[in-house]
């Protein structure tokens, strides 16, 4: 089953406006290409440009019709298409295989389509029909799904203070205030769990996928504990953007999913996550084993199991069984706030009590 569209990449002259701006034309939105802007956006599909134009021309026109702030990361210059998409590709951290281009020249199409066959390409006069298209049409729309555009406006905001940050990266995390949330899964959650499972490929430990009636089935089983985690800073909310499923026995708990959001890689919540975790089965004097399934795309995670103290135990085929140190739990960062829904007592030794870091719900 083909993917769903994640990021829709426009072209602007006679694509998303009728005429051609730097002729002169008096140029004027389709109807039909704003409707499927709005709808799709509603949706949760991202949108960004790749133009030949001048881009202080372009970005001005945007402006006045309302529609600058739809578009995450424009490329307006004079670079191939292709280069545009792979470095909107880059920005945003998804994959090439859930990027959609649209433009009206047969050549610009061609051009893409052949530098990243990965990309869906779409003529310009199919415009209207793009959110009929079931790759433009998830199976379900979250909230978190709705205020995607403005959670990755966000991400560009802390990227832009981020790259202007003069001082250790350390300093600059502590300074985002950021508030970490674990709790038990509810079922409300679980359409977004869902599509975490559907959407997350590079930082999911087994690449595997739930389905709505099959989460269901977890919330209600005594050998099952599914985790969420949301993330907010002083600049906007992440969204809920780590799920974690654990199956148990009255010996050893397994991770059989364990998986983030690129978007917080590099703030070190998978950390603390994992963290958590490790102190929920030792307090239930419970080993703790982690499964690791190569996708060709998250070879990240098998690090991520290495560098918290898992070391590898048995392999059958494909599927890598891992075992956790148990023994000597970190503590968390003091940078961010983590707040549970059972609470965890602090240690006498815990650097971060003073500044109340551990906080239950």
């Amino acid at each position: 089953m083909a993917k769903t569209v994640k990021c829709l990449v426009w072209d602007l002259d006679n694509t998303l406006w009728d005429g051609i701006l730097l002729e002169g034309d008096d140029v004027r939105p389709f109807p039909e290409a704003v409707a499927a802007l709005k709808e799709l956006d509603g949706r949760g599909v991202l949108h960004s440009i790749a133009s030949r134009n001048d881009p202080e021309a372009a970005l001005a026109k945007l402006a006045e019709f309302g529609l600058a702030d739809y578009f995450l990361y424009p490329q307006i210059g004079w670079h191939a298409k292709s280069a545009s998409v792979k470095a909107i590709a880059a920005d945003i951290n998804i994959g090439l295989d859930t990027f959609a281009f649209v433009d009206d020249q047969p050549f610009e199409r061609d051009e893409v389509a052949a530098a990243l066959p990965q990309v869906r390409c779409y003529d310009a006069v199919e415009v209207g029909s793009l959110p009929d298209r079931p790759e433009f049409t998830p199976a379900f729309v979250t909230e978190d799904s709705r205020r995607r555009r403005e959670m990755y406006r966000a991400d560009e905001r802390r990227k832009t203070v981020e790259a202007e940050f003069d001082g250790a990266q350390q300093d600059f995390l502590s300074g985002l205030g950021m508030r970490f949330t674990i709790k038990h899964a509810v079922r409300d959650d679980l359409r977004r769990a869902e599509e975490l499972t559907l959407r997350t490929n590079q930082l999911n430990t087994t690449g595997y996928t739930y389905s709505l009636a099959e989460l269901e089935g977890f919330l209600e089983s005594d050998r099952h504990i599914l985790l969420t985690a949301a993330l907010e800073d002083r600049y906007g909310p992440y969204g809920t953007i780590g799920l974690a499923l654990l199956e148990k026995d009255d010996t050893v708990w397994t991770m059989k999913l364990l998986l983030m959001s690129c978007r917080v890689m590099s703030r070190g919540v998978g950390t603390i996550l994992i963290n958590h975790i490790k102190r929920l089965a030792r307090d239930a004097g419970a080993l703790l084993y982690g499964e690791y399934v190569a996708t060709g795309k998250n070879r990240q995670m098998l690090i991520t199991y290495k560098f918290n103290r898992f070391a590898e135990l048995t392999r059958r085929g494909e599927l890598v069984i891992l075992r956790a140190d148990l023994a000597d739990i970190p503590n968390d960062p003091c940078y961010v706030r983590v707040i549970t829904d059972q609470g965890v007592p602090f240690h006498d030794a815990d650097p971060c009590r003073t500044v109340g870091q551990r906080t239950p719900a």
